[in-house]
């Protein structure tokens, strides 16, 4: 890092707003919400969801409440086009959901968008196109008013194809992308020149959507905006005032909040904050807070852990164990006094001596939203799976994974039970090392190489087998593979390798690294174990963790 960022780095000029009306207001209902989930979520993942995947979680953003969902972007690729017209075709959205596209300011996306909604009961066209300094002059290369005839050309298109649409209510949206790093006076030049060509009215609004793309300034600066432009935009009764927040800074939760204080209407953002980068909003996030402040949010999320599960599976993404609300242990109390202070607080709440929910360290009641305060302080027989993980990676910086955790737990809780005492991280570490890394029979390692040649992986392993010298060879797409196929040649029962991740353990030159690998083996019965390796070589790791499960299973 530089002695002087001031080198490098400049402060985001504040808006000019001294006499700022947002501070001193109070939240006292909710937003309208859109979820982005199919579209901003999506387009974050690695590997994207597929139609079925999508349709199941749209499904289940109906099930919470949303009734405006960004559905994709219908013009960029044919999954997209073809879920939008699946939702429509099969008259899978109700009657009150609309389905929200995005589509830049190109003719050709245009006219692939509009083709998407045909026969649709209510959708929202979104047009965006980018407007800050960086962007005209990094990507585009155009002046103020080049950018400004983009956006304009855009909404006339738009406009001038909208009696195709016969019979679907549509709505109009409008984003200046970017817009908390453009200048504020721009960014209502130019959706002024918008609603100029939409013609809005209090009866007929149009949404101006204004993102705050990358996070660039304090959430206070962020809220300035949003109120420079409610107060200063052109017939703002005409207009839903829409935020969209990333979380660059972590601190897109506190941006929208402010925001909604500064006066905008609605909301956008995603399950649990997924998005590019750091991520979108956490809608999960704002609405509970809204709930924990008495105001109806609006959306139902009475069943957390049930759309916790959905999101998983349909993104492959990971709710982390300390997200607000979501997360596995954020209803967990390791701390002995902060146990106590829970209890007693639980314990006055059912007396009904007390109107209002003020039980220490709970902000909600967790049965609210189909969720359980536990208590874990130490390990011993009666302790979670999550109190097992807490103490291995807390103290030694071992982290499974959450299957190996549902594996490993009932097995420490086993040894602790003969036990019949409470055990020490040191001592939950010995059980760990024994029952997975120090397996060394009836394989065990010797020497381990490869070469690579074309793609294709060969390997040598030289083993010991109950104490007899054995040598197997086999080849793959990589070491794993190899040495999966070198098993089966030498006859061992046909296994594969269905999950595997690792990390290392300390820092430095020497620092050690573990693999975790979870094999199955189908024949004669279907049987899974997990396996793990500890070598300051994370190839070999990997090797010791395939031997450590295979002598498990």
């Amino acid at each position: 890092m530089l002695k002087d960022p001031s080198k490098k780095y400049r402060p985001f000029q504040p808006v000019a707003l001294p006499d700022r009306q947002w501070p001193s207001r109070v939240l006292t209902q909710a937003p309208r919400w859109c979820s982005v989930d199919l579209r901003d979520g999506n387009q974050a993942l690695a590997v994207p969801m597929n139609v079925s995947q999508k349709l199941e979680l749209f499904h289940a953003l109906v099930k919470c409440g949303f009734k405006e969902i960004e559905v994709g972007f219908p013009s960029a690729s044919n999954t997209e086009f073809t879920f939008n017209r699946r939702l429509i075709e099969e008259r899978r959205a109700p009657d009150d959901v609309w389905l929200q596209v995005l589509v830049q300011a190109r003719e050709d996306l245009i006219e692939r968008t509009i083709e998407s909604l045909i026969g649709a009961k209510r959708a929202i066209i979104h047009l965006y196109n980018s407007t800050s300094p960086a962007q005209r002059r990094v990507v585009f290369g155009k002046s103020k008013d080049e950018i400004k005839a983009i956006a304009v050309n855009g909404a006339t298109m738009i406009k001038d194809r909208l009696h195709r649409l016969k019979g679907t209510e549509i709505i109009l949206q409008y984003s200046p992308e970017s817009f908390s790093a453009t200048e504020h006076e721009f960014a209502k030049e130019i959706s002024e020149a918008v609603m100029d060509v939409w013609q809005p009215t209090p009866q007929n609004k149009m949404i101006l959507n204004l993102p705050d793309t990358v996070e660039v300034a304090m959430p206070n600066v962020y809220a300035d905006q949003i109120e420079w432009i409610c107060r200063n935009i052109k017939n703002r009764d005409s207009l839903i005032i829409s935020l969209h927040t990333h979380n660059d800074r972590c601190t897109g939760v506190a941006a929208t909040e402010l925001g909604l204080l500064a006066g905008a209407d609605r909301v956008e953002g995603t399950l649990f904050g997924n998005g590019e980068r750091t991520g979108n909003l956490d809608i999960v996030t704002v609405a509970l807070n809204l709930y924990m402040h008495g105001i109806d949010p609006k959306l139902d999320f009475s069943d957390l852990n049930a759309i916790r599960e959905v999101y998983e599976r349909c993104t492959g993404m990971t709710v982390p164990a300390r997200q607000p609300y979501g997360g596995e242990l954020v209803f967990t109390a390791f701390s002995g006094s902060h146990q106590d202070a829970i209890k007693k607080g639980l314990a006055e709440w059912t007396t009904g001596t007390q109107k209002h929910w003020d039980v220490p360290y709970l902000t909600i009641d967790p049965q609210d939203i189909g969720r359980e305060y536990h208590e874990v302080i130490r390990v011993n027989s009666q302790s979670g799976k999550g109190g097992v993980a807490y103490l291995l990676e807390t103290e030694f910086g071992i982290s499974l994974p959450k299957d190996m955790q549902r594996e490993f737990g009932p097995i420490a809780n086993d040894e602790v039970d003969k036990l019949g005492r409470e055990v020490s991280g040191t001592e939950l570490k010995t059980m760990f090392w024994k029952e997975y890394v120090e397996r060394t029979q009836p394989w065990q390692l010797q020497s381990f190489e490869t070469e690579s040649k074309d793609g294709l992986v060969k390997c040598r392993a030289r083993l010991l087998h109950d104490g007899k010298p054995v040598e197997i060879s086999g080849e793959g797409n990589g070491p794993l593979a190899a040495l999966v196929h070198g098993f089966v040649k030498a006859g061992e029962k046909r296994f594969a390798i269905i999950d595997y991740s690792e990390h290392a353990l300390g820092s430095g030159e020497e620092a050690s690294a573990i693999a975790y690998v979870q094999i199955r083996r189908a024949f004669p019965v279907m049987r899974t174990r997990w396996g793990a390796g500890v070598d300051t070589n994370i190839e070999l790791a990997s090797i010791r963790a395939v031997l450590s499960a295979l002598n498990r299973l």
